[in-house]
């Protein structure tokens, strides 16, 4: 997800020299020629124009416009010849006095296919984002899936599969409802987090190499911490103090003090645009609000401290239970175990084949869990201090993109292969609970109270469901709210009256929600 070093800076800069170059730029039109003519014809385009790209850089992105460009004339046909068999069964069940549901969709040639290769150019470009360490003109806003071409009752057709995608418009908009939104950021949002102590304020981790806070009843920025030089991958509260934990692509984590002072609440706008209103937003690449961030925030650029030793990315970290130790973890494959106060490294945890994705520690004990892009997430036990007892586990088929505890004796994780599953600590072999989703699963969280699981998904839906894998609720996502592009982040805030649920996207901005958990369950 995130970015390493100086790829995200001087975007706004970058955005305006693209500009003045657009008459450089290159324009990829489809012809009837062959695929093995098609190459040619790009490179013969571009050799056209002033290019100042190297010749080996220039080749490997023109491979990778040409694989897009397949990928999409693939689905356009599929979707085609999918639009012609629903016409038939159209009209064949119009001969009959019958209308289309869900339920005739499932049957005979309409049967849902499995997008594989979507699924593979989808998580190249994303990894593609993450580990780039050049400069870059714009953000990539999400992944290559195909927009909804068309829908049919309460079934969509995203790419070239058939999913349910609706809710009762009723009951969702009366039991999730937007409040607010938090925009300034210049580039997608990774992670979102909630103070553990007053002031109780947001705080956002962006590629914009910045980090901000938050006033959640006015949603102004009361602070920007600006010390990374990297992408900002995640931020975590520590549990008594106010301090913050960041990690980067810069190969750092950074612990720094803030002092805020929340501003008067401002009234709660009203919002009653329909929850299963859904639009394309692919001609509204940004939210409205000040490109150059929100005004008269102050600024912070020291740390308190940095822990270093990593050479890679270091994609999240946070407290132990305490805060006296925290835990960091990378795309080196390994995972840090510092002292706070001195910034030493006190462990390093190693034996992921991939890059780390994720890492959680537990509310109340001394145990951390950790996700890879190895399909296995690990947990780490700490509470014996003479021995540091490890456990891979292996449920899913595809990048763990985060695993969690709860207050209980519980784990939940989330998989690029579209499910999420919940484990019990007192017996790992198997799952006691497994969830399908028609789309991969980034940072999910869990509610301390009700134990709901929240789960951002990257064709930008939030899904609500309990610790038995029952779906309670999506959030709406309409022409006038919602996020618009790929949702990276959830966080609950069960003791705030006006927003208990937080989510953040590569649409740039933060959403606080008010979920009526009783009104919830009670449907249930």
């Amino acid at each position: 997800m995130p970015v390493e070093g100086g790829s995200a800076g001087g975007g706004g800069g970058v955005r305006r020299a693209k500009q003045k170059r657009k008459s450089h730029s290159l324009s990829i039109r489809r012809t009837n020629s062959t695929e093995q003519e098609r190459p040619g014809t790009l490179r013969d385009a571009v050799d056209a124009q002033d290019s100042k790209l190297p010749m080996s850089v220039r080749s490997n992105l023109l491979d990778l416009f040409g694989q897009i460009e397949r990928e999409f004339e693939n689905l356009y046909i599929e979707n085609i010849e999918l639009r012609r068999e629903i016409d038939t069964l159209n009209d064949r069940l119009s001969a009959d006095g019958q209308t289309v549901d869900g339920g005739d969709l499932t049957k005979g040639a309409l049967k849902t296919k499995a997008s594989h290769s979507t699924s593979q150019l989808s998580q190249k470009l994303k990894t593609t984002y993450k580990a780039s360490t050049s400069k870059r003109s714009h953000s990539f806003h999400g992944k290559v899936g195909g927009p909804r071409n068309f829908s049919v009752g309460n079934w969509e057709l995203w790419g070239d599969s058939w999913i349910v995608s609706s809710f009762k418009a009723t009951t969702s908009r009366a039991v999730c409802q937007l409040v607010r939104e938090y925009v300034g950021h210049r580039d997608g949002i990774w992670d979102v987090g909630v103070t553990r102590t007053a002031p109780v304020v947001l705080g956002t981790a962006s590629a914009d190499h910045s980090a901000m806070l938050w006033s959640i009843e006015t949603g102004k920025c009361l602070l920007k911490y600006i010390g990374h030089a990297g992408s900002v991958n995640s931020i975590k509260f520590h549990p008594t103090e106010q301090m913050a934990l960041t990690a980067s692509g810069d190969q750092t984590a950074h612990i720094w003090r803030y002092m805020v002072q929340l501003p008067m609440a401002a009234p709660v706008p009203e919002v009653s645009a329909p929850c299963d209103e859904e639009v394309d937003f692919s001609d509204k690449d940004e939210v409205e609000g000040d490109p150059d961030g929100p005004s008269e925030c102050p600024t912070l650029r020291l740390a308190s401290a940095t822990l270093r030793s990593h050479q890679g990315v270091v994609i999240c970290a946070d407290w132990l239970v305490g805060g006296k130790q925290a835990v960091t973890a990378s795309w080196d494959r390994a995972a840090n175990l510092y002292d706070v106060e001195t910034s030493e490294l006190v462990h390093s945890l190693t034996g992921h084949d991939q890059e780390l994705t994720h890492c959680c520690t537990h509310p109340t004990q001394r145990l951390v869990v950790t996700s890879s892009r190895d399909t296995t997430f690990r947990l780490w036990d700490f509470r014996d201090p003479s021995i540091h007892s490890v456990n891979v586990f292996q449920g899913h088929t595809d990048t763990v993109t985060s695993a969690v505890f709860t207050m209980s004796d519980n784990v939940v994780s989330g998989s690029d292969d579209r499910t999420v599953k919940v484990w019990d600590l007192k017996n790992m072999r198997s799952p006691i609970a497994t969830i399908r989703t028609d789309s991969a699963v980034n940072r999910i969280s869990v509610s301390v109270g009700q134990r709901l699981i929240a789960l951002p998904h990257d064709n930008r839906q939030v899904r609500l469901f309990d610790m038995a894998g029952v779906r309670l609720a999506r959030l709406p996502r309409s022409n006038r709210q919602g996020h618009r592009r790929m949702v990276c982040c959830t966080a609950w805030s069960e003791d705030n009256p006006s927003c208990n649920l937080f989510t953040c996207g590569f649409d740039r901005q933060a959403i606080g929600w008010n979920i009526n958990i009783p009104a919830l369950l009670q449907e249930k």
